[in-house]
């Protein structure tokens, strides 16, 4: 599928603007409800424990759904799932919303999930379709993850300033202009998809099976640090998802036509991609957890001033994304932007960590969030750059980029719950503010660790040719993507 010449070379930057703020729409709802949670939690009449599942219901459908959702990409065609998702994003958002109750509330969340499971496949399919394989795809695919990277950080600012002006509503309601925005802006910049061949099969079953055991699997991991890792939402589900999948294994092997074609696990660079995502997105969302923590819980900051303290990542992140990531993919290759990248993260996470005390203050935190949010505008497009180089088929390509968003689901809930668990644990029950800020040190530390244990997952990509020249000079995508526009393949 390629943009027609009439619509060539201005409509791809239409497009990749449009790819990019859908991702962002995608990646601000990760974190856009943290600093909105006590408040929820009082309002609704959620319990300590169950406030967790405002953030993890979304996980878990986002999560579960992701292998069907690259699979209905691949065979439905990446617009029309596009459009869909955001409408089922922008319904889901104004149900959320409006919620009077905590039941409604995180079926909305879920709902939302399901919008996300359809959305993040389709934009990586249409980046791949629509941008040439190379430094134009290399861009590309960095501005995608640019916008990614930024909607991380600025939902935790966007959810503090919504929440003290307008109210903990407000985090959903945002999504619904933008959401039907991008949905009209959508049937107007993209091409129609090829008509859909009914006759072909779908593999049902193994997406029925890959759905429930995906499921199972981040909501055993959710569900741990709540209900005990040895109950039956804890090492029950676990144990189920983990048998479904390799029931889910068995079937892909002896389908005609499988949900997931177990070759995509013979591309070196897709494996690799899908480890350091794993690895990458554990100790990222950690991250998150222990900073509103220490913000709001230690130093006592109002949502407002805990959002407002993600601000400088924000801008280094997407600094560093737009401005100098393509252009340093282009003179390194990806193994070696995403090592450093990592690494980077990896520094800013350990400065992060140093500076944090039970009388201390935003400042000696600012450093290391500063470096933390550049090495990010490094590291996670360039996870997405190897997954979309990986050298998958153009037809599985929607499929291929939602298993690295499976992994990297289940890299959340995984390092989520683990952190939480050693936070916990080093503090004790009812910490005072020296245990409390001990415990979140220590899982700090850990995080750090597990972070440079992903860099060097990332030196197993394939090392790439040394650029020419004229790649090694190959401009970045400025701001104005209409001008800067990559050619069409």
């Amino acid at each position: 599928m390629a943009i027609s010449d009439a619509r060539s070379p201005r409509w791809a930057g239409y497009t990749l603007a449009l790819l990019a703020f859908v991702q962002f729409i995608v990646t601000i709802d990760f974190n856009i409800v943290y600093v909105a949670l006590p408040d929820i939690g009082r309002q609704l009449g959620f319990s300590a424990q169950a406030l967790q599942w405002v953030v993890s219901a979304y996980a878990v459908a986002l999560g579960g759904l992701l292998l069907f959702g690259g699979r209905a990409v691949d065979r439905l065609g990446p617009r029309r799932m596009l459009v869909i998702g955001l409408v089922i994003y922008a319904l889901s958002s104004l149900t959320g919303g409006l919620a009077q109750n905590a039941g409604l509330l995180v079926a909305a969340r879920a709902a939302q999930g399901v919008g996300g499971a359809l959305l993040t496949p389709a934009t990586l399919m249409l980046i791949f379709t629509t941008f040439a394989a190379g430094s134009e795809r290399n861009r590309a695919t960095s501005v995608w993850g640019a916008m990614g990277s930024a909607g991380l950080a600025a939902g935790s600012l966007l959810g503090g300033v919504l929440t003290s002006a307008f109210g903990w509503s407000w985090v959903f309601f945002v999504n619904v202009p933008l959401a039907l925005g991008a949905a009209f802006a959508a049937t107007r910049i993209l091409p129609a998809d090829r008509s859909f061949d009914g006759g072909r099969s779908f593999d049902a079953i193994g997406a029925v099976v890959a759905t429930i055991g995906s499921t199972l699997l981040v909501f055993g991991l959710v569900s741990g640090p709540d209900r005990g890792w040895g109950s039956i939402e804890g090492a029950g589900s676990l144990a189920v998802g983990v048998l479904l999948l390799a029931v889910f294994v068995l079937i892909e092997k002896r389908s005609a036509d499988p949900l997931v074609p177990l070759k995509l696990f013979g591309l070196r660079g897709l494996t690799v991609a899908m480890l350091a995502l794993i690895v990458f997105q554990a100790s990222a969302s950690g991250t998150y957890y222990l900073l509103t923590t220490y913000l709001q819980t230690v130093l006592d900051y109002a949502p407002l001033a805990a959002g407002l303290a993600f601000l400088p990542p924000t801008v280094a992140c997407m600094a560093v994304s737009m401005k100098l990531n393509a252009r340093v993919l282009g003179w390194l290759g990806v193994r070696t932007t995403l090592f450093g990248g990592t690494l980077l993260t990896a520094v800013g996470l350990a400065a992060i960590v140093a500076g944090m005390f039970a009388h201390g203050s935003y400042w000696t935190l600012l450093p290391g969030v500063v470096i933390w949010g550049a090495g990010g505008g490094f590291a996670f497009p360039s996870l997405y750059v190897a997954v979309a180089s990986s050298g998958a088929e153009p037809a599985q390509q929607g499929v291929a980029s939602a298993l690295a968003s499976t992994c990297r689901q289940i890299g959340g809930a995984l390092g989520l719950a683990a952190l939480v668990a050693v936070a916990n644990s080093s503090a004790g029950h009812n910490p005072g503010p020296h245990a409390l800020v001990g415990g979140l040190r220590m899982a700090g530390w850990v995080a750090t660790v597990g972070t440079l244990a992903g860099a060097f997952i990332g030196l197993g990509l394939k090392r790439q040719p040394r650029p020419t020249p004229a790649l090694a000079t190959a401009p970045a995508v400025e701001a104005d993507l209409s001008e800067a526009a990559p050619r069409v393949s």
